[in-house]
């Protein structure tokens, strides 16, 4: 099974639009992570200036979801308007690899395909066409 998910990425103004997107379409589930509440790595420390940022968020509609995400700091600033991309996820970890490299023959590699703590596989692309899209296995 697989699905598409609009992902909107703010410059620590995350916790705020999930919040008036919750209360516009009266979310049944709303779940927000911070990058301090990420399992330490030494390798990696979270500046102090990100602990309260959002790493990933999500609210659940009807029959949809919307998820978020603050910019971390020190990564490029997103542009209003321009800080959507669209979230693939499906249980087909092949089919993944195909897409991801459909969308890397012509567009560029962000973060290339890996495993994380919240997935199997994933990770981000923009096509050629400039849409940018983040893929990840669908954990059970």
């Amino acid at each position: 099974m697989s699905k598409m998910t609009p992902y909107l990425v703010f410059n620590g103004e995350t916790r705020e639009a999930v919040e008036l997107y919750a209360k516009a379409f009266n979310a049944k589930n709303v779940v927000i992570s911070t990058f301090g509440e990420m399992p330490p790595n030494p390798e990696h420390p979270i500046p102090k200036e990100a602990k309260d940022l959002v790493m990933h968020a999500f609210i659940e509609l009807e029959n949809s979801k919307m998820m978020f995400s603050d910019t971390f700091p020190g990564s490029p600033q997103v542009t209003k308007g321009d800080n959507i991309t669209l979230a693939y996820t499906s249980d087909n970890e092949q089919e993944l690899r195909t897409i991801f490299e459909l969308f890397a023959n012509g567009g560029s590699v962000t973060m290339p395909l890996q495993e994380t703590f919240w997935s199997k596989c994933y990770g981000q692309v923009t096509d050629k066409f400039g849409i940018a899209w983040q893929l990840s296995h669908e954990l059970e």
